[in-house]
């Protein structure tokens, strides 16, 4: 008989031997599962209050409707309940393979499992569970057992294929069936679906850097990527990361400033004296209260300047948070974090080229997440025969620690200084190691820090001993 309020005609269930009972004194419908062959094995029955219940041979039950239908074929479709499979049946005039898993999303990967055989006869699986929560995870989970490209999974306008069925809508069912997108693991993306990320995505945004030199290297600055800034002890990474923070500011943007070897009084000095041109960690008294009021107010003054005072706790999840909260709480669109070797120092003991590698993994994660630039301080290690100190130039694989700091890294600039020569000890070459944007490497700029204004500025006049020193064998011309 037909189930009216299901939308159900008598045609319907008697293909599908779907019944009217009575169990206990109880109404009930019944759901006959067979073998293959078609030999009755068990039944599941439905009771008003939706309860259901299995009787007979349960070890032997299989996809509901499984025996109706050939083995193989062009298409089959698996819904999540027995009414769901006969609802798609019917709106295909009973004529095309459709089964139904037998306990529902709980265990639908548990019966794809089971009947793996049965179904890779055929050329394509649609899954068509509920539209909600459980049960597109349930589609997921099963269409990663088949083979690939086998599975696909469709999307239905209302809860199941029956409120689809009682709602007339029939033809969207069809729809659902011939429309289902073939099954991808997350992050998969085919070429098909990428013209409009490409054909509507703006060109991506260059922020210059503060020296002309570095800028034409590197095409500038942009969000959404890692900027290693590496040299040796002493020779400079800290005030380079300065400059370029105030000069950031300087340009309207927003700067989260996580300096991990100095106090946040220190690193606010240390961009108000970029804007005053005064080394004021040395004596604040060399401008007037009114003048260090301005700089203040031109600088981390404006509201787009945050730092983080640790307070000596470097657990590295808790930095993280930090500089989610800077990016997203604050508006930060740039993050110096200075520097690599005090993250791993706070987490302990361990083997250090682990730590490094998880760090950079975390780092370069967050800096896609959050969409920020990242300005990453890292230390070198010492090289054979002259040192750092004594003008060495920088390569990649001096980077301390890891490989993953250069290979996680979309930039990687070098630092350069002779410390210890009278005539260059002031000039400092900035060297591009890696450049995943334009490919570009190799010596980029001179900067001369001046002691007295304690600014860093790019000249292209340097002592003729430092030029030797170069091992490239030219200075670009500025």
């Amino acid at each position: 008989m037909p189930l009216t309020k299901r939308g159900l005609n008598e045609e319907t269930c008697q293909k599908w031997d779907y019944r009217i009972g009575d169990f206990n004194g109880k109404p009930v419908q019944i759901a006959n599962y067979r073998t293959v062959d078609g030999t009755l094995v068990a039944q599941k029955l439905r009771f008003p209050n939706k309860d259901f219940s299995f009787i007979g041979d349960t070890k032997q039950v299989g996809l509901y409707g499984q025996h109706l239908w050939k083995d193989g074929g062009k298409m089959v479709v698996i819904t999540e309940g027995e009414i769901d499979a006969l609802s798609v049946s019917q709106a295909q005039q009973n004529k095309w393979p459709v089964v139904s898993i037998p306990n529902g999303a709980q265990g639908a990967a548990k019966s794809i499992r089971k009947n793996l055989e049965w179904l890779e006869k055929f050329e394509r699986v649609v899954f068509m569970f509920d539209m909600d929560e459980h049960g597109k995870k349930a589609a997921s989970e099963c269409a990663q057992l088949l083979s690939v490209g086998k599975a696909h999974i469709a999307s239905l306008p209302l809860k199941d294929a029956n409120e689809c069925l009682q709602a007339n809508k029939h033809g969207d069912i069809i729809n659902a069936i011939w429309q289902a997108k073939q099954y991808r693991p997350d992050g998969i993306v085919g070429a098909t679906e990428m013209w409009d990320s490409i054909a509507n995505s703006p060109n991506v945004k260059s922020v210059p850097y503060p020296w002309e030199g570095l800028t034409t290297t590197t095409h500038g600055i942009r969000q959404g990527e890692i900027v290693t800034v590496t040299a040796g002890s002493g020779i400079g990474k800290s005030q380079v990361c300065r400059e370029i923070a105030h000069h950031l500011l300087s340009l309207g943007l927003s700067v989260g400033y996580v300096a991990l070897e100095e106090s946040v009084r220190r690193t606010a000095l240390g961009i108000v004296s970029i804007e005053v041109n005064k080394p004021l960690h040395l004596n604040i008294g060399v401008v007037s209260a009114e003048e260090l009021k301005e700089a203040f107010g031109r600088t981390i003054g404006t509201g787009r300047f945050f730092t983080y005072d640790h307070f000596g706790s470097l657990d590295s999840d808790n930095l993280f948070n930090r500089i989610r909260y800077m990016a997203r709480g604050c508006g930060c669109q740039f993050i110096v974090l200075d520097h690599l070797s005090i993250v791993v120092s706070g987490i302990g003991d361990g083997d250090e080229r682990r730590m490094i590698d998880n760090i950079m993994t975390n780092l370069r994660a967050l800096v896609q997440e959050l969409n920020i630039g990242m300005i990453l301080v890292s230390h070198l290690k010492r090289p054979e025969g002259k040192g750092h100190e004594d003008g060495a130039q920088t390569s990649l694989s001096q980077l301390r620690g890891s490989a993953a700091i250069a290979q996680l890294s979309d930039m990687v600039i070098g630092v350069e200084r002779d410390q210890q020569d009278p005539e260059s000890k002031h000039f400092s070459n900035l060297r591009v190691l890696k450049n995943r944007y334009t490919g570009d490497t190799g010596l980029a700029s001179c900067l001369e820090y001046n002691p007295e204004t304690g600014r860093m500025t790019e000249t292209s006049s340097l002592p003729t001993e430092f030029v030797a020193a170069d091992a490239d064998g030219g200075i670009r011309d500025f």
